[in-house]
């Protein structure tokens, strides 16, 4: 899979990169593929909207948490406020995604 440079040593992994990706996988066209991509995307969207959990085996979950209201500080005026009570999406890597991650960069 390839990925657009963005900067000194980083790279973004872009939706059509994906879809590049799937279509030299599977023979499918442009739009098949553009199609397949959407509606995994779509599917992971509404599952994590929903609040619930998305695991994918050997790669990790996604986990939506609450955060509570809890008090804060502007940094700028140093006055007081309430942070307002959100939901925030985590990602937690498989032990397998964590190992081959360690052992492509000869960390194991």
């Amino acid at each position: 899979m390839k990925a657009s440079e963005a900067g000194a040593g980083q790279r973004t992994l872009t939706k059509a990169d994906i879809v590049t990706s799937v279509r030299e996988l599977t023979g499918l066209s442009w739009g098949e593929a553009s199609g397949l991509v959407e509606s995994l995307l779509e599917a992971m969207k509404e599952t994590l909207q929903a609040g619930d959990s998305l695991k994918i085996s050997a790669f990790g979950s996604f986990l939506v948490r609450v955060k509570r209201a809890r008090r804060g500080r502007n940094p700028q005026t140093s006055e007081q406020i309430t942070i307002t009570p959100r939901r925030v999406l985590t990602f937690k890597p498989s032990l397998v995604f964590r190992q081959a991650l360690n052992r492509a960069h000869g960390h194991e």
